[in-house]
């Protein structure tokens, strides 16, 4: 079955009479989110235990800082030699402060805390805003979601400075916009050096070989190298748990290594380095290499590559194993290295070039440190609420040190620069024709969707042959009846004894937990034998094949229909409060061990509050109660067992093969978009069917073909 819908983006939907009777009929799933709020915090360890994670963490995070002094100097002279020892005492210093206030300061001690319930990256940062203002570019958010455990958020005063910050982004859909290309740019920037950075690791420690065997050619280096790494990554799929414990002792010993050898080089060649600690030595630096200097800052900068990944590591180790690592071991070691190098090259001043591989200039770094800055600068507004003079002081340091290296790197974006930079748009523009898509499709949901109205006038059998078994019609809509529905039904003259609306849904949480992922009602009165679940999952769920999907869901279901009845004559806030004092166990001693509904004593007396029957006055209920429970608990047994029933007679998943097509007149640019890149990645993407397992004897395609 194919139709073809056509979405007129200025058109608005007109709020009649009929309208207002759809929005009672379909009411928000307020009853059914239950009232979680236990804000999270860092887990406490002991002091064994966070030595154990710390050490852990090396071998994990710190390899891509680690090995960053067997190029730094060769990058920054690249000449092979140094005209003046000050120069070398210059560019230390510049190394020495580049580490102290990017890693050390920036990212350990401010970025780290801006994590998201454990969670970093800049995808986290986002997630964070998202929670904070209502800047989804797709709008599906319902005030249900925030009552999840992991929906962490602080409030903030309606006249404060960061109620005005966040009024300012909510105002205009551009600002949405650029902020989430902002933060696409930043992850595609740690892709494209995420590709680079271990070839360029790797590369420069095996090309340390030739130092003692000077005749062993860049082929033989270069084949080594590419055993090394592809050894390395066959390891990944062990986990980080035993990658951390294999590699932590090799990467501790490094660290040691090099901090000694830093110790015996200042000691027998020139411990005068040492005053390289006085930034006055920075300001020389440029006066006296001028350009050069300027131009230098390229190899100065390959100091702090890896520092991103303190941050983006958090999801492997907690904020206080990244800190005690690096204060400890990491941070002294690397100034200690690099100070000994500087102390060498000064009485070696034509022995900079000891490796023989110029790594390319890692351009994407400097960009995403950018990035991280103008979104913490949203963090500490929205979500911390520091006062505008923090705010500022954090800012201005941070993007004068990332701001001169920015123009620095760009001098060298011809000499190799370009490569990461060229990577990063290719995954950049994947990703904003896959989010423009999804923002169509979801669109078209919109404006295509079917009012309830019109379907309760059918009536119970929805004008058409009722057969034994379950739908699940999956949709983009948390509310509201799918335009998937109505085509079907008007090309098939039955439907199922049961429908079940499904919406998956995502969540700008990194998890969802699992007594907290479905969302069950009830649509229209109970003979109509409809529902709508909602099942939603956080951003660190998306790769993950829920098996029991099917089965969770009619547990949620049976779980429903149980609740419903318990609940029914309460007014909204009684409702909350038993909602909210039902602990998981409660919510098992619901369920037998087949994930059947088990009788109880306790009283139902109404039908739901999202159906249309109305809800008593709470002064009535105590009179209706020895009357209608009995009756109303019969009710309840009889559709459990209405409901197993069908269930047992099958279950069927309708999911839309929707196809997205740009119109005749779109310009050229939106055509190869949508017709080609997009509908590419709908081909190879996983779909709904094979992330929740459903069997292709239960799975049912409905096509359609909309305009955008």
């Amino acid at each position: 079955m194919d139709s073809r819908v056509e979405i007129d983006e200025d058109t608005e939907n007109d709020k009649g009479s009929m309208w207002v009777l759809d929005q009672k009929l379909d009411q928000p799933m307020d009853e059914e989110a239950g009232r979680l709020k236990n804000m999270y915090r860092e887990k406490k360890f002991s002091a064994l235990l966070l030595l154990r994670l710390a050490f852990q963490s090396l071998g994990v995070v710190y390899g891509d800082l680690g090995t960053s002094p067997l190029y730094v100097f060769y990058n920054t002279f690249p000449t092979g030699k140094v005209d003046d020892p000050e120069d070398v005492v210059g560019a230390l210093s510049l190394i020495i402060y580049s580490l102290t206030l990017i890693p050390l300061l920036k990212y350990v001690f401010v970025v780290c805390r801006a994590n998201d319930n454990g969670q970093g990256g800049t995808f986290a940062l986002y997630s964070l805003l998202c929670r904070h203002a209502k800047i989804n570019t797709i709008p599906n958010q319902h005030r249900t979601d925030e009552e999840l455990t992991t929906y962490v958020r602080s409030t903030f005063h309606e006249r404060s400075f960061a109620a005005k910050t966040k009024r300012w982004l909510e105002r205009y859909a551009l600002r949405k916009n650029a902020l989430l290309i902002l933060v696409l740019v930043g992850t595609c920037m740690v892709i494209g050096d995420g590709i680079l950075t271990p070839a360029i690791s790797v590369l420069s420690a095996v090309g340390g070989i030739q130092v003692e065997h000077p005749h062993m050619s860049n082929e033989v280096v270069v084949i080594i190298a590419v055993i090394i790494l592809v050894g390395l990554f066959s390891m990944q799929h062990y986990g980080t748990d035993r990658v951390g414990w294999l590699f932590a002792p090799i990467v501790l010993l490094w660290f040691l290594l090099i901090g000694g050898i830093g110790i015996y080089n200042i000691w027998k060649y020139e411990s005068s380095v040492l005053k390289a600690f006085s930034p006055v030595h920075i300001f020389r630096y440029f006066k006296r290499r001028g350009k050069d200097g300027w131009t230098s800052l390229g190899g100065i900068l390959l100091s702090i590559t890896g520092t991103e990944a303190l941050f983006a590591d958090l999801s492997h180790f907690p904020v206080s194993a990244i800190q005690l690592a690096f204060t400890v071991v990491v941070f002294p070691c690397l100034l200690l290295a690099y100070a000994g190098q500087a102390a060498f090259i000064m009485n070696n001043q034509t022995n900079v070039a000891d490796a023989f591989y110029r790594s390319i200039p890692g351009t994407a770094v400097v960009i995403v440190m950018l990035v991280t800055t103008l979104l913490m600068v949203l963090i500490m507004l929205l979500v911390w609420r520091c006062h505008w003079i923090l705010v500022l002081i954090f800012t201005s340091l941070s993007l004068l040190v990332e701001c001169t290296y920015l123009f620095a790197v760009l001098f060298k974006v011809d000499q190799g620069g370009w490569v990461p930079l060229v990577i990063a748009a290719a995954f950049l523009l994947v990703m904003y024709v896959w989010h423009y898509g999804t923002v169509k499709r979801y669109e078209f949901e919109m404006h295509s969707k079917v009012s309830m109205a019109w379907v309760l006038g059918l009536g119970p059998s929805l004008g058409l042959v009722r057969v034994p078994g379950i739908g699940l019609v999956y949709t983009e809509l948390a509310s509201g009846v799918p335009h998937i529905f109505s085509h079907f039904i008007t090309n098939l003259p039955a439907i199922h004894s049961v429908v079940i609306f499904v919406c998956v849904k995502y969540l700008p949480v990194y998890t969802v937990p699992e007594d907290e992922r479905f969302l069950v009602k009830r649509i229209g009165p109970k003979n109509f034998h409809m529902f709508r679940c909602v099942a939603r999952y956080g951003y660190k769920d998306l790769h993950k094949k829920d098996d029991d999907f099917e089965k969770k869901l009619f547990d949620s279901l049976f779980l429903f229909v149980r609740l419903e009845s318990m609940m029914e004559g309460c007014s909204d806030s009684d409702e909350y409060s038993l909602y909210g004092q039902l602990t998981q166990q409660s919510r098992d001693g619901l369920l037998d061990n087949n994930g059947n509904s088990c009788s109880s004593n306790m009283d139902p007396t109404m039908s739901s509050v999202d159906s249309i029957v109305p809800v008593k006055s709470p002064l009535n209920v105590n009179n209706t109660v020895s009357s209608s429970g009995q009756g109303s608990a019969q009710t309840e047994i009889d559709e459990l067992e209405f409901l197993n029933c069908c269930r047992d007679a099958g279950v069927v998943h309708i999911l839309g093969n929707t196809v997205v097509r740009a119109r005749r007149d779109s310009k050229f640019y939106r055509k190869i978009a949508i017709d080609y890149i997009y509908a590419f990645l709908r081909k190879i993407c996983r779909e709904n069917s094979v992330i929740f397992n459903v069997p292709h004897e239960c799975l049912l395609n409905v096509g359609q073909v909309f305009f955008v």
